[in-house]
């Protein structure tokens, strides 16, 4: 991947050029999710420096989780170094550096530094001119390449099995917490860095809460369950969502609800296309649910993008902007929740494609049916 790292740098850097001085811009990227973007790693605390030299530097302190091996060896043209003393901050370590080149200006992430960050860079570089980088890089990663939307269907993969396994378990009489904690062991199990997010499970009253923290309430008869959960594999992150009934046949309310929410996320999932608005996404399954009655339970967003992050733009919401390009990972995921009873959410992880290549493609294929386990 050294090439593909090398090759995201470069973009970056010419990006910046095109904006910058005529002295030359240096960048500086500090947001984790950035740094693995572009160096394949991201070490706690670390700083990533490109100078207008093509010269990249990372800098790590030394109790930083070891970059991986081969990482700033000659192929890569990544020079990796510690910083000078304990407990120096890597971003005003890389801007000393970059004051002793022939940079003008150094461009940063100024939504990643704190204000404290921002002025010790500036008293550490007094003769740069520091500007926004802004989020450069979270528009780079915007659209996935083909070795991104792999680890991404393996991090899917992973969480299906996961969430197959725990259905085929007894589940009654089981605390919500004592689920979470066996699902996210067994995203381990099958490969998983961890978890994509903290997974939530929802019995009863709490099913279909959005983000609902597990408790010690216990698995009963005649509940709802939602499961949320996702793998994290190479760093790449995914979100399944899915709603059960247990023991016996489901309620006729129970059936309506969850036909309701299907079938406004198959709506949404249908409105993806490269070049379709944002915004329009969402209103496929909102107006659905606002016909029921049920608009204000669904809450901000229908979903968004997906990658190193959960939650990456685009956003697709009323108030997302832009339009959608192919291969582009996002969550379709709208829910309903009536308190005190319980509700549904179905969420699913989807690669927009063209209708040429098949349409959406959809990375979590658990069932969707309202199963009773």
């Amino acid at each position: 991947m050294s090439e593909v790292h090398m090759a995201r740098r470069s973009r970056l850097r010419d990006r910046s050029a095109a904006t910058g001085t005529a002295d030359g811009t240096a960048v500086l990227v500090t947001t984790p999710a950035n740094l693995r973007y572009l160096t394949g790693c991201a070490p706690r605390g670390a700083a990533l420096l490109l100078d207008p030299d093509g010269h990249d530097t990372l800098l790590t302190s030394a109790d930083a989780t070891p970059p991986p091996p081969g990482l700033g060896d000659p192929a890569d043209a990544l020079r990796v170094r510690g910083l000078p003393a304990p407990g120096a901050d890597a971003a005003v370590a890389a801007g000393e550096l970059a004051a002793r080149g022939r940079a003008g200006a150094l461009a940063v992430e100024e939504h990643h530094l704190t204000v404290a960050r921002h002025r010790a860079l500036g008293a550490a570089a007094p003769t740069l001119r520091l500007t926004d980088l802004g989020c450069a890089v979270e528009q780079q990663r915007l659209v996935k390449d083909d070795e991104e939307i792999a680890a991404l269907r393996i991090a899917a993969e992973i969480t299906d099995q996961a969430l197959g396994e725990l259905l085929e378990s007894i589940l009654v009489g089981r605390t919500e917490r004592h689920l979470a904690l066996e699902l996210e062991r067994r995203l381990i199990d099958h490969g998983a860095d961890g978890p994509a997010f903290p997974t939530s499970v929802a019995t009863g009253r709490h099913s279909g809460l959005a983000d609902h923290v597990p408790s010690d309430r216990r698995v009963e008869e005649g509940d709802f369950l939602t499961v949320r959960l996702g793998a994290c594999y190479r760093g790449y992150r995914c979100r399944i969502g899915r709603t059960f009934v247990i023991g016996t046949a489901p309620a006729d309310w129970q059936i309506q609800l969850h036909d309701l929410v299907f079938t406004a996320q198959r709506a949404a999932r249908e409105a993806l296309a490269p070049g379709a608005q944002c915004r329009m996404v969402d209103r496929a399954a909102r107006a659905l649910l606002d016909a029921a009655g049920y608009g204000d339970a669904l809450g901000p967003a229908v979903g968004g993008g997906v990658g190193l992050e959960i939650g990456e733009d685009p956003l697709l919401a009323p108030s997302g902007v832009g339009k959608l390009d192919a291969c582009v990972p996002v969550t379709v995921e709208p829910g309903v929740h009536l308190p005190g009873r319980g509700g549904v959410r179905i969420d699913d992880t989807l690669v927009v494609r063209a209708q040429s290549d098949g349409g959406p493609e959809l990375l979590t294929i658990t069932t969707k049916e309202l199963l009773a386990l």
